[in-house]
């Protein structure tokens, strides 16, 4: 029998502690959802409730003139979608933010981890989990108010693009929870970038009805490409097309676009976790 050299045998036992550490993180994040469900269900009803309330008001819209036999409604369920991942994954920090306020962060970290990687990957896990779940909420009840049919490569493509978006946004939100001083200065920010962001994006109209100054931000909104894309694998209408103010883009090039923002915001925040003190 060939023993294994000590190297390896060390490595493999140190990944396995770090899967250890990850799904106790993860397992705790689970407890206190279970124990706070109307985070969870507020997750839900906030957006259906947009989606009902600019859905009704906006009805008559011509977005029409635009895409042909479009109504509001179907126009509008990306949009919400976006903004149900990042309403979910804006608040990734606030976990975080507690556990530092409260000291449950410095013993994890005087603990014997493997890893400071841990904290991030569990967070994004868990968020990731919980905004899909409710984005899967909202493209139903939008499919049965719409009767609007979802293909199956379509609904993948929509989750895929909800899990790039949402680690991005989850990472930056994880990211100003070890910077920001405490929980009153991160849930201002939030109540200052949320609705803001929103309105910034395609998500309640296109790009043509802006004016030009809030098209060159909707146009830098990496939102505007989450939405875009959605809505062109939402509505299967090859009249609509994916565009900025400066250049039509197709499906594959927001992907690229999306999956960068994303690499970037992980890399950023990996580096913010491993080098911070307390």
């Amino acid at each position: 029998m060939k023993l294994q050299p000590t190297s390896i045998i060390s490595q493999n036992t140190n990944h396995l502690y770090k899967q250890n550490e990850i799904h106790g993180l993860i397992k705790r994040l689970y407890i206190q959802a279970k124990r706070r469900p109307a985070l969870l269900i507020a997750g839900i009803m906030q957006p259906l409730l947009w989606l009902i309330l600019f859905g009704s008001l906006f009805q008559n819209a011509p977005i029409g003139f635009f895409v042909t036999n479009l109504k509001y409604n179907v126009f509008l369920s990306p949009g919400i979608i976006v903004f149900t991942s990042f309403s979910g994954a804006i608040n990734a920090g606030l976990p975080m933010m507690f556990d530092r306020e409260f000291g449950f962060l410095n013993r994890i970290l005087a603990s014997p981890i493997i890893s400071r990687d841990c904290l991030l990957f569990s967070s994004i896990y868990f968020i990731t989990s919980v905004t899909i779940v409710q984005t899967l909420s909202i493209i139903v009840f939008s499919i049965v108010s719409t009767n609007h049919i979802i293909y199956i490569s379509n609904l993948l493509i929509i989750l895929l693009i909800i899990i790039l978006i949402t680690l991005s946004i989850a990472s930056l939100s994880i990211c100003l929870g070890f910077i920001l001083p405490g929980h009153i200065e991160f849930l201002a920010l939030i109540f200052i970038i949320n609705l803001p962001t929103l309105f910034s994006s395609t998500a309640l109209a296109p790009l043509s009805f802006m004016p030009s100054w809030l098209q060159i931000l909707a146009s830098l909104n990496p939102l505007t490409y989450a939405i875009e894309s959605i809505r062109y694998a939402y509505i299967e209408n090859p009249i609509y097309y994916i565009h900025n103010i400066w250049m039509n883009l197709n499906i594959v090039d927001n992907l690229a676009i999306l999956s960068l923002i994303c690499l970037l915001c992980f890399y950023h925040t990996r580096q913010v976790i491993s080098h911070k003190s307390y």
